[in-house]
């Protein structure tokens, strides 16, 4: 077992954030960096990635450009990130794309997108952090799939396939990733007002801030518990969904048709 140097011991946790230009990644960010994190964001848009940055009074959060559908890419930043600012100790895999599709408009393409961002971008991301990770014998890998993925709904069948898959990813790695000294967890929320989310042209219940999903985040990220999930009350009835048997679960889905 490869334990870490003394200096690396003593500095503050370094925090890389894929998706950190908006969203529950930009709010993340904020609430790491006023701990005094060192925290690293990364995203497609740097402009969106400077008011990030820019938003913070007391400490620096710095970012890099990334577009997680890139491999080499990922690899080349995770590089950066560890002779810049320190190894990676927590890596919150945010990045992610929506955009609803009811069977009227079936698009293929859709399915495509979304799966290279949302899934395909957390495997690109988990491969590039794995190697350093398992040097040392430590880390934590975050990967921010959703509520949705418990099961699936009418309207988000490309969007709740990668979070389901990215649910299944994160359980299928947990137990060989913890015999290296690795943590992989899952970041589950429910419906978060976001850009995104403005797609829905539907009233989403327990709908929560970016904030106040940031604050839930942080505030269960000292557990042992290998699933972050909120808002309370709302993954419980998606928990629940999920265990009925279909016949009782299609008669309520159908509703949401009408």
């Amino acid at each position: 077992m490869v334990h870490p140097r003394n200096d690396e011991q003593n500095r503050s946790p370094v925090a890389w954030i894929t998706g950190g230009g908006s969203g529950i990644g930009r709010s993340l960010a904020h609430e790491l960096s006023d701990m005094g994190w060192t925290v690293v964001i990364s995203g497609r848009n740097r402009e969106k990635l400077s008011r990030t940055a820019e938003a913070v009074d007391r400490h620096t959060i710095r970012q890099i450009a990334l577009d997680v559908t890139d491999a080499q890419s990922v690899n080349d930043v995770i590089g950066e990130i560890e002779r810049e600012y320190g190894s990676v100790d927590y890596a919150f895999l945010n990045a992610g794309d929506y955009s609803p599709m009811r069977l009227s408009d079936f698009d293929p393409e859709l399915f495509r997108r979304l799966n290279n961002v949302n899934y395909l971008g957390v495997v690109n991301c988990i491969a590039a952090l794995i190697p350093g990770m398992r040097q040392r014998a430590q880390g934590q890998i975050l990967i921010t799939a959703s509520l949705s993925g418990y099961c699936g709904l009418p309207g988000a069948a490309p969007y709740s396939a990668t979070k389901a898959a990215l649910i299944n990813l994160a359980e299928s790695l947990q137990p060989e990733l913890l015999q290296l000294g690795i943590r992989i967890r899952l970041i589950n929320p429910g419906f978060v007002a976001t850009d995104l989310t403005d797609k829905n042209d539907f009233k989403m219940p327990f709908l929560i801030t970016p904030t106040m999903a940031a604050k839930a985040i942080k505030d269960q990220l000292m557990s042992k518990r290998f699933e972050i999930r909120f808002p309370t009350i709302f993954s419980w009835i998606m928990r629940l969904l999920s265990w009925m048997p279909y016949r009782v679960y299609f008669a309520l889905t159908r509703r949401l048709l009408k």
